[in-house]
């Protein structure tokens, strides 16, 4: 499984890398070229940790139908990305490894 997390960490890269999931980390702005030079055509999640970067969502499924999309942020996430993401996780909820596991 291949994995692009977009933000800060918040312990989930090393919760996915532990499930046996390829993690490559997009920080600053998820521009499209920034995405696709972080091979999201092939991807199979997209993690994004910072609500700020949440137009990668849409931008990502665009890119590819069948990705996963997962909003792992304690802010809400915009509007216009809630009809596109597919699961949004709060860290004081859900810890990174419990949200890796099943996402893994």
């Amino acid at each position: 499984m291949k994995a692009i997390v977009v933000g800060p960490d918040r312990g989930i890269v090393a919760a996915l890398t532990a499930e046996g999931v390829t993690v490559t980390r997009i920080e600053g702005v998820a521009s499209g070229d920034r995405l696709s030079e972080a091979g999201v055509e092939d991807a199979d999640l997209l993690v994004v940790t910072d609500v700020g970067e949440a137009t990668a969502i849409p931008v990502a499924k665009e890119r590819n139908p069948d990705l996963k999309t997962v909003a792992y942020t304690p802010d809400s996430v915009p509007e216009f990305v809630k009809g596109v993401l597919d699961l949004a996780v709060d860290p004081e909820l859900l810890d990174a490894e419990t949200v890796a596991e099943e996402l893994a």
